[in-house]
């Protein structure tokens, strides 16, 4: 069980280091991602956070999965948004080696259950049915976890207002934040923001930002992970460049500019060179 209070805001939780989000929990091997195992296997590395992904079936069922990955991931010739329930649950997802596994697609309200009182909780994909994901949410009792996140756009915005404005919230910016107390002033429970940048100058990498938003009580969410070389989140300073041997130039940067959230595809690595620096 995790040792957060999740009664305290996320931000004291976060107060003494930066925490650790598992993007789509841990995969390798024959361990896919977005799955039970995936999931157990980032708790036990260390998560404070696991980040799934959330689609939905033709029969309305959230289920835990990248959309637009099932060809790739399940050997499936449709998407599951186009498919009933009988012909997900029979999907099965394949390995490293592109074999199949014994692994399934998880549900929504299972994957919840399994992570209640475990670790924060950042669903992505949220936009994607959000009177529908926050229903869910809020039936399997983890709204004290969730962290939920959308692109700045009116059509998303709207139904958060109405029906999850509670919850807390990550916007996600590119470059400039120019809206978290925007969103603040509206009664939405904005945590602080994820950001992305090419650059090391954008105004979302400055300590002077990260700064403000910590006087403000709010936190700064960034990506170390690297799911296509060509697009850029943190201005090179990623897992590849940790892993390849250089940490400092990766994780590290990140660590010395005062981030509060690093996400992640090494769990292991990123919180052995964490203790590592404070030893």
């Amino acid at each position: 069980m995790s040792g957060f209070d999740f009664d305290a805001p996320i931000r004291a939780n976060a107060e003494n280091r930066a925490l650790v989000c598992a993007h789509r929990g841990v995969s390798g091997g024959n361990v896919p991602c977005n799955t039970l195992a995936g999931f157990a296997g980032a708790l036990a590395q260390g998560a404070d956070m696991i980040e799934l992904d959330v689609t939905k079936s033709l029969d309305g069922t959230h289920y835990v999965f990248h959309p637009g990955m099932e060809r790739a991931q399940l050997h499936a010739r449709r998407l599951i948004s186009l498919m009933r329930d009988a012909a997900v649950r029979r999907l099965r997802y394949v390995n490293q080696d592109d074999t199949k596994t014994q692994f399934g697609v998880e549900r929504l309200d299972e994957t919840l259950d399994f992570l209640k009182g475990k670790c924060y909780i950042n669903v992505d994909k949220f936009w994607m049915d959000i009177p529908g994901i926050t229903a869910v949410i809020r039936r399997t009792g983890v709204e004290k976890q969730v962290v939920v996140k959308t692109e700045l756009k009116e059509r998303y915005l709207r139904p958060l207002r109405e029906c999850a404005a509670d919850l807390m919230f990550l916007p996600i910016v590119r470059d400039r934040d120019d809206v978290t107390k925007r969103l603040l002033s509206e009664g939405i429970r904005c945590i602080g923001a994820e950001v992305l940048f090419e650059d090391e100058a954008a105004p979302v990498a400055s300590e002077a930002y990260i700064s403000r938003m910590h006087d403000d009580g709010l936190l700064v969410f960034v990506n170390a992970i690297v799911y296509n070389y060509k697009a850029v989140l943190s201005a090179g300073h990623n897992d590849d460049v940790s892993v390849a041997g250089d940490p400092d130039a990766g994780w590290g940067w990140l660590l010395d500019r005062g981030f509060d959230i690093i996400q992640t595809d090494w769990c292991a690595m990123l919180r052995d060179y964490m203790r590592r620096r404070t030893v």
